[in-house]
């Protein structure tokens, strides 16, 4: 484990597929919905798009077809002042597909994106100028179960000696690891990121009953200088070396909870982009996941200014059962 690297003032660069998202409006489950929402997904856009409305320079790096939907993708994420000019337009290869079905015991989401252009990203993108200012770079690992290209991609770029830190969400979709294992190498690609991202229940589903609680996960990955534990609706931890920061989480009424998960690190890397202490940055992460929390996209708005301003400076008992 090393020190934390400051993030530099470049901006912070977001690398992954986003795709096309079909989702029921009202939220309902696909076997009895009407009308389908047409939007945006995808995890590093998400984290790029919360990053701009905090402020913070994003620029997002991907491929999309050269298809409608592609061209909506590519907007979409640029409506919301991120920079999009590393996105490449792939003319052989579609944009990729999800489909959400809603259900009570969750979201289930449907991939249509075997062959997409996304997929084709390799660590040749390293060597362009997508990356020539990065403050920061962040990955998912999502991207490394797309394609051996893209593993590879994400391996170059946590590679020893690297220029920039580098944030690392877990991110552990199961539906795209069902052809190899994915806790040895979702693991050695945490351990090797200056800040990781991870929900201790998908670090209970990857790597066991080891895992307890917080200090179980640390213990797992020694690696990272700063480590951040989610824990649903209860609380979140990061740990700076070995000390642990703990903040409860908000109370919020869940309309559709896939895309929480970026919101949080966009907050929480904004909060450290800004200067913020492990508290701040890990109430800004609650208060941005809570935008995306009440929305049935990935992608909602922030409470107010003032509001935000209100419960980052709150005492311990103001921020307790606060609601955004």
């Amino acid at each position: 484990m090393s020190a934390p690297r400051p993030l530099g003032p470049g901006p912070v660069v977001c690398i992954g597929e986003t795709m096309a998202a079909l989702a029921p409006d009202p939220v309902a489950p696909l076997e009895t919905a009407g009308l389908l929402r047409v939007d945006i997904a995808g995890a590093e856009s998400n984290v790029a798009m919360y990053l701009a409305d905090h402020g913070v320079p994003a620029r997002w790096v991907s491929a999309v077809g050269d298809d409608p939907f592609g061209r909506r993708v590519r907007d979409g994420v640029a409506a919301l002042g991120v920079d999009v000019t590393a996105v490449r337009t792939d003319p052989t290869r579609p944009t990729g597909l999800l489909i959400k079905n809603p259900g009570p015991d969750g979201t289930r989401v449907h991939y249509y994106r075997s062959g997409s252009a996304a997929a084709a990203l390799g660590p040749e993108l390293l060597r362009t100028d997508a990356l020539r200012d990065a403050g920061l770079v962040h990955l998912t690992g999502i991207t490394a179960a797309l394609s051996p290209s893209c593993r590879a991609l994400v391996e170059e770029t946590l590679a020893p000696g690297r220029p920039y830190p580098v944030s690392f969400d877990v991110n552990y979709r199961p539906a795209l690891w069902r052809h190899e294992p994915a806790a040895e190498t979702l693991w050695s690609l945490a351990d090797r990121a200056d800040i990781v991202f991870v929900g201790l229940d998908e670090a209970q589903a990857l790597w066991g009953d080891t895992v307890k609680d917080a200090g179980s996960v640390r213990e797992l990955l020694p690696g990272p200088a700063v480590l951040v534990v989610k824990d649903g609706s209860r609380a979140s931890t990061a740990f700076l070396g070995p000390t642990a920061y703990t903040v409860p989480a908000l109370r919020v009424h869940v309309v559709e909870p896939v895309g929480a998960g970026d919101a949080f690190a966009a907050g929480y890397l904004a909060s450290l982009r800004h200067g913020g202490d492990p508290v701040r940055a890990l109430r800004l992460g609650h208060l941005t996941a809570a935008s995306a929390l009440r929305v049935t996209a990935d992608h909602g708005p922030l409470p107010s200014p003032a509001r935000l301003t209100e419960l980052l400076t709150a005492t311990e008992g103001g921020w307790s059962g606060a609601t955004p």
